[in-house]
């Protein structure tokens, strides 16, 4: 039974406060976790798929694969790293792992067995890191993961994606199983963003940026939970007569290097925003890119900007690193 008190703190049950983020039915909460759901769906065409979690089925929702094959889907409790051992060791008789877990754990914790396990002989399995960034909130830096990007595009083989909403994942999950070899890092969030591509006529590939808004004054190219964000400060700015180009860029490793300099050559100004260090992540890739090609174009970077993130709730945190659409917003007028 629900103490009475605590119902009163945080609202009713069947009516919480979206700015909470409190656990109270969170499985009903996080549609946008589709990767469970995603591969039952591709179970019966493709018998190879298997799935492995570490104590964290439900809130990875991989039990929805789970459910429907229990013989294919494998608890390993709090083992992450024998887990992606496992994974490895699955993937070397022809099946296709799929791995999930907090990414807190997976890129970092586990970052010596996927690049010895998985990356090094290039192995066709699938990490998919949930609650990423600073989701977690009043977790604290623990369960934070603003390093992992950084972290696992630096492994040689690796693909690294970070999908903004349930659509894309499920769109990049089931091209991952058809027709993409290597390993892949996923990196999602926690399942209660908004969804991005439910009504657009859109589909996400491995490799290439998707354009969701055209504009020729700044560009804001972002990667997953931000990109929601990204499209609202388009909106602000568009109330002011800036006119914001959106790129999602779900891929960052490889990422696509086309997209990038036709941009900077079209519109010349490009901010980077992502929900992890600025150091090694999103920013850095899209840098490396105009740098080595020389790009004219003025370019920022925006995220943690080489710090912890402090602790509270989710929503909180992103409008104090200027994450949301306030934030992003700002951040583009003063690069104007």
């Amino acid at each position: 039974m629900v103490n009475k008190n605590l119902t009163e703190y945080y609202g009713s049950l069947s009516h919480l406060d979206n700015e909470s983020w409190e656990l109270y039915r969170s499985l009903e909460l996080a549609k946008e976790l589709t990767a469970g759901e995603t591969l039952a769906k591709l179970g019966d065409e493709h018998p190879e798929i298997v799935a492995l979690c570490a104590d964290l089925g439900k809130p990875t929702r991989l039990i929805d694969f789970g459910n429907k094959y229990p013989d294919r889907f494998f608890n390993f409790g709090l083992a992450e790293k024998n887990m992606v051992t496992a994974a490895a060791g699955l993937a070397t008789t022809g099946k296709i792992p799929f791995v999930a877990t907090y990414a807190s754990f997976l890129g970092l914790l586990c970052a010596e067995q996927i690049r010895t396990a998985v990356a090094y002989p290039n192995l066709k399995v699938r990490l998919i890191g949930t609650h990423t960034g600073i989701a977690m909130g009043y977790y604290g830096s623990s369960h934070h993961a603003t390093e992992d990007i950084s972290i696992v595009r630096s492994m040689a083989n690796m693909t690294v994606i970070s999908p903004c909403d349930g659509t894309s994942l499920a769109d990049l999950i089931e091209e991952s199983v058809k027709t993409y070899d290597g390993p892949i890092y996923f990196r999602v969030s926690r399942g209660r963003e908004d969804s991005v591509y439910k009504n657009r006529n859109i589909k996400s590939k491995i490799g290439r940026a998707n354009v969701l808004r055209d504009g020729n004054d700044i560009a804001i190219i972002a990667c997953g939970v931000t990109v929601q964000w990204a499209l609202e400060a388009a909106e602000i700015l568009a109330a002011e007569g800036i006119q914001a180009k959106i790129i999602d860029m779900h891929t960052i490793k490889p990422i696509d290097v086309d997209c990038i300099l036709q941009t900077a050559k079209e519109v010349g100004n490009i901010v980077t925003v992502e929900e992890h260090n600025i150091m090694g992540g999103l920013g850095s890739a899209v840098a490396e890119i105009l740098m080595e090609n020389g790009a004219h174009c003025k370019f920022k970077r925006h995220g943690l900007n080489d710090e912890y993130s402090i602790i509270g709730k989710p929503y909180y945190l992103y409008g104090y690193y200027k994450l949301d659409g306030k934030g992003i917003a700002e951040v583009a007028k003063k690069q104007l």
